[in-house]
C-alpha cells in the first residue's frame, strides 16, 4: 500500500473516532491521494496539493480553495511524522469569509423554470429525480447533502414526514412536508422504482445510473439546469448555485411571514429547527440577504411607530 495513501487512511480513521463525518473531505482526500499516486508522488507537495485543487478549471474559486484546505488540514497532521511533508501557505487560494457575498434568491418564476428544465433531461431516471430534487429543495429547505442522504425508509409518503438522519450538527429532525409535495414525491417513487427496479443503493433520489446522488455530479446537472432556464446571476455577483434554493426557502418563509403581519421573533425558532439550525442566530443571517427581506422588516417597524389616527 502506498505510504501516503495509508498515511491518509489513518488520519481519517482518527478524526472520525473523534466525532467528525468527515464525507465530503474523505472523498477529496481520497481523490488527491489517487493523484499523486499517478504522479509518481508518495509525499505532499506545494505544487502538486495546488495542481490538484485547481484541477476543475471551471470550477468557483472557493471550490478550489476547499480542495486545497483539505490537503492543507491532512498535511499539517502529516509534517509531525513525515518531514518531507509541504504544507500548503494559508494565503495560497484563501477561503475568505464565505458569508461576504449574499446568495442567489430564485423567484417562483424561475424555481418553476428549473424543474421545467428538469424535465427536459435526455436520461428519464435523471429527469425524474431532479425534478422531485430541486422541487424538495425548493419547499423544505434542506441541505444539499441531507437530500441526497435521504433513504426511501427515511420518506414517510403516507403521513408526510421526512426524517433527517445524522445532519450537519450530528442531530436527527423530522420534517413534514405540504400534502402537494407528497403526491410529488409519490409520482416520483413510481416512476423512479419503474424506471429503476433493482437500485444499487437504499437513497431516495437515485442518479441516472441508479445510484445515490454526489455532490459534483448534482452540481454540473444544476447548472446545465440554470443554463437551460437562461438564469444567471447580475454581473458582478456570485453565480446561482443549488445550495442557494435553501437560502430563497428561508427568505421567502420571512417575507411570507412578515407580510402576514406575523411575530417573525415568536416564529423563528420554529424555522430554524425546521432548517436543522442550532440556534435562531443562525437564522438571523438570513435577514441581511435580501432587500425585500429587509423592506418586509422595516415596513413592519413603521407600521409600528405610527401614531393612531
Amino acid at each position: 500500500m502506498n505510504t501516503l495513501r495509508q498515511a491518509a487512511e489513518e488520519y481519517l480513521a482518527m478524526r472520525r473516532g473523534l466525532g467528525y463525518k468527515l464525507l465530503q473531505d474523505g472523498r477529496l482526500l481520497g481523490q488527491f491521494v489517487s493523484f499523486a499516486e499517478e504522479h509518481g508522488l508518495n509525499h505532499v507537495t506545494v505544487e502538486a496539493a495546488l495542481t490538484w485543487a485547481m484541477l476543475p478549471t471551471s470550477a468557483d474559486p472557493s471550490w478550489w480553495a476547499k480542495r486545497l484546505t483539505v490537503v492543507r488540514v491532512f498535511s499539517r497532521h502529516l509534517a509531525a511524522l513525515d518531514e518531507r511533508t509541504e504544507v500548503p501557505p494559508e494565503d495560497l487560494l484563501p477561503r475568505g469569509h464565505e458569508r461576504s457575498a449574499p446568495p442567489f434568491l430564485y423567484s417562483p418564476e424561475q424555481i418553476i423554470a428549473l424543474i421545467t428544465a428538469a424535465g427536459t433531461l435526455a436520461s428519464p431516471l435523471r429527469a425524474a429525480t431532479f425534478t422531485a430534487f430541486v422541487g424538495l429543495m425548493a419547499v423544505a429547505g434542506l441541505r444539499t447533502g441531507e437530500a441526497m442522504a435521504l433513504d426511501r425508509d427515511e420518506a414517510d409518503l403516507t403521513n408526510g414526514v421526512l426524517t433527517i438522519r445524522d445532519t450537519k450538527f450530528g442531530k436527527s429532525r423530522l420534517v413534514p412536508l405540504h400534502h402537494s409535495t407528497i403526491d410529488q414525491l409519490r409520482n416520483y417513487a413510481l416512476r423512479r422504482d419503474e424506471l429503476c427496479p433493482r437500485p444499487h443503493t437504499p437513497a431516495f433520489f437515485l442518479s441516472g445510473a441508479g445510484t445515490r446522488l454526489i455532490h459534483i455530479n448534482a452540481s454540473k446537472t444544476f447548472n446545465q439546469l440554470l443554463t437551460a432556464a437562461g438564469i444567471q446571476a447580475p454581473p458582478g455577483a456570485p453565480k446561482p448555485r443549488l445550495y442557494d434554493l435553501r437560502h430563497t426557502f428561508a427568505v421567502s418563509t420571512l417575507i411570507t411571514w412578515y407580510s402576514q403581519g406575523r411575530d417573525v421573533a415568536h416564529l423563528l425558532p420554529s424555522l430554524s429547527t425546521y432548517m436543522g439550525h442550532i440556534s435562531p442566530a443562525t437564522t438571523y443571517w438570513y435577514l441581511h440577504a435580501c432587500p425585500e427581506l429587509i423592506a418586509a422588516a422595516a415596513g413592519r417597524l413603521d407600521d409600528a411607530w405610527k401614531e393612531p389616527a
